[in-house]
């Protein structure tokens, strides 16, 4: 397994590892966001292969197995002092902008997701390995991560790897379906 930074023309692989690690909160959204005739998975391939944003490629790393794409990394510096909440957020978003309010200045891993084939063969941890390596670069003592109470194997994972369950927030469902009752912040202080 090799790891490397995702690239622009990666975004159809980025789309759908965004979308997995969140069981189709992302795929929801998108929709709301092309309306009823727009392609909601072109979207978010533009979102990924965007210079900025949090989704960018730019964020992203990808464990490959020979030529294939295999799994995903994705995170970005979380804010060290969070703004307010705007009051126009849709409702399914605040719970999971209050954790990552709950660990600023980290590393904040927004999605690690391994496509179904490769599952079973260290990806999520080699992943988790490079996670470290680019927090400490990036002079961060912690990373943190939010996960659904709905992944019991990747939770158990990062229990293994060091992360520590800090909160939980009821997941906000609204006209979105999914059976993940609640989200929950785990952080890993890292070592010096």
């Amino acid at each position: 397994m090799q790891i490397r930074a995702a690239r622009a023309d990666d975004a159809a692989d980025l789309a759908r590892f965004i979308n997995l690690a969140a069981d189709d909160l992302p795929l929801h959204f998108w929709r709301k966001s092309v309306g009823p005739d727009g392609d909601p998975w072109a979207h978010g391939r533009e979102r990924a292969a965007r210079e900025t944003g949090s989704f960018s490629y730019r964020n992203a790393w990808l464990a490959v197995e020979g030529q294939e794409v295999a799994a995903c990394l994705l995170g970005y510096p979380a804010d060290a002092e969070p703004a307010p909440i705007d009051p126009d957020t849709p409702p399914i978003f605040v719970p999971l902008l209050e954790l990552e309010a709950l660990a600023p200045g980290t590393w904040y891993l927004n999605v690690l997701a391994t496509y179904d084939r490769f599952r079973g063969q260290g990806c999520g941890s080699a992943l988790l390995a490079k996670a470290e390596e680019i927090a400490h670069a990036g002079g961060h003592s912690a990373i943190s991560l939010i996960a659904a109470d709905t992944h019991p194997d990747a939770r158990r994972l990062y229990a293994a790897k060091g992360y520590v369950e800090r909160a939980r927030r009821p997941v906000v469902k609204q006209d979105w379906q999914v059976a993940a009752k609640e989200w929950i912040l785990m952080v890993k202080t890292l070592k010096g």
